[in-house]
Order: C-alpha cells, then sequence, then structure tokens
C-alpha cells in the first residue's frame, strides 16, 4: 500500500505518488488577474432574461442582434438613471418588460396591432 506523509493510501494515484510531490507552477505575471468580485460584479451588471422572456422571444420568433441587445441594454442604463423599476422598452417591432432593479427581461412582445395592446405596472417607457 503506498505512504504518504505517514498516511496509507487505499489507493495509487494516477499520476503515482511522485506526481505528488511536484512543485506547483509558477504563475504567470504577464497574464492580467482579475478578482472574483470584479468578475462578480461585471456578470451581475449584465442584462438577463427570464425564463418566460426566453420562451416568449423563442416562441414569436424574436432574435437580437448585438445592436439591438445595446440598445435595449442603454435603454435600460437611461431608466436606471430616471429611477425606473419597472419599464417598457421599445425597440423597433418589439416591446420588451424590463425589472431595471434586477436587470432582467420579464417579458417580450411584437408590436403586432400595438394600438389594441395595453401596458400595465410599468412606469417608465423607454424608446430604444
Amino acid at each position: 500500500m503506498a505512504e504518504i506523509n505517514g498516511v496509507s493510501l487505499p489507493f495509487l494515484p494516477a499520476g503515482g505518488i511522485s506526481e505528488l510531490k511536484r512543485q506547483p507552477l509558477p504563475l504567470d505575471k504577464s497574464i492580467p488577474r482579475t478578482s472574483f468580485r470584479d468578475v462578480f460584479e461585471q456578470e451581475i451588471g449584465k442584462l438577463k432574461f427570464s425564463a418566460h422572456a426566453q420562451s416568449r422571444l423563442q416562441s414569436r420568433d424574436i432574435t437580437l442582434s448585438q445592436e439591438d441587445m445595446g440598445r435595449i441594454e442603454s435603454a435600460v442604463a437611461k431608466a436606471d438613471a430616471k429611477g425606473s423599476q419597472e419599464t417598457l422598452i421599445l425597440l423597433r417591432d418589439m416591446a420588451f418588460i424590463v425589472n431595471i432593479g434586477n436587470k432582467t427581461v420579464i417579458t417580450a412582445m411584437q408590436n403586432d396591432g400595438a394600438e389594441q395592446q395595453v401596458y400595465t405596472n410599468i412606469d417608465s417607457a423607454v424608446m430604444a
């Protein structure tokens, strides 16, 4: 039976005992390091789509380009700056209800027959 630091092992490591005694690889100082907090804050700040919004996008065959996403994110930032909580964002022939605090698109729809649609429980609207 193999022994490491006085402890008998019931198994042999895949690389053998000599692999356990290797020195760790030195860190490459040329690679910029990002803290967990920075990555976490960056991810939290991104616009998210609820499961409901994702299913609406899929069922209504709505696809968003990078430019569309940028315009929606810009509209969310404007609404956030004004203190909005639930915002209607109008983008071409599409409408999105967004929870500004969570940066989450709650639902998405196309403006087919927009004159017959009523949007409730919003406190602002932004044309993107």
